[in-house]
């Protein structure tokens, strides 16, 4: 009897123990299984798109000899700026490419899209073969709420449904902004700007 009442009382114990951890989605990270950061149909609070104070959307000082209107990728700070001439850019915050990922280079931006379809390339599929082979733009979906697409490359600057990924280095190579600052940054930039992608701050 006493036997069968301690099993019981276990069992509630592990019960509980299970109901209160949190699942992925509510502490708002990706499974593990995701190596390119991305969860397809996740559709993140509000409270999880508002970003830290470091990488929130700012006008800052920054010396280039770049044209007003060109954008300027740092892949090592983790920032996107638009040139707005004397000496100042608007900074955003951003994700960028994993180690092996990452590249530089001078691109323009070839066409805009708002909420994009999201079609994961052969290598990605190779890597995570539990991805879908097409996804409808709209909430929930990877790329976001808009998308500037990099020359006749695969890469892209869209949004994300996964805001915590903002100042890390987990894609394939794109460069990811919260979907309001993709937004912004959309209204901003027309087809044919410059874009320069640097691995290393400029001095």
């Amino acid at each position: 009897m006493i036997a069968s009442r301690l099993l019981s009382l276990l069992t509630c114990v592990a019960a509980l123990s299970v109901l209160s951890i949190p699942s992925a989605a509510a502490q708002g990270r990706y499974p593990t299984k995701y190596v390119d950061g991305d969860q397809p149909g996740y559709v993140p609070s509000e409270a999880e798109e508002e970003l830290p104070p470091e990488f929130k959307r700012t006008t800052v000082f920054y010396r280039t000899t770049e044209a007003p209107g060109t954008i300027i990728v740092s892949t090592s700070e983790r920032f996107l700026y638009v040139v707005q001439g004397n000496g100042r850019a608007l900074r955003y915050g951003i994700g960028v490419g994993r180690e092996g990922f990452q590249w530089q280079g001078l691109l323009k931006i070839t066409r805009k899209q708002e909420w994009p379809d999201w079609t994961p390339p052969p290598e990605m599929i190779a890597r995570q073969p539990y991805l879908p082979r097409f996804m409808a733009g709209g909430p929930g979906n990877p790329m976001g709420a808009r998308a500037l697409y990099l020359g006749t490359t695969v890469y892209r600057i869209h949004g994300t449904n996964q805001p915590q990924t903002i100042g890390t280095a987990v894609s394939s190579g794109c460069f990811r902004l919260v979907n309001a600052d993709i937004e912004d940054l959309y209204d901003r930039i027309p087809v044919g700007t410059k874009v320069v992608v640097r691995q290393k701050p400029q001095i």
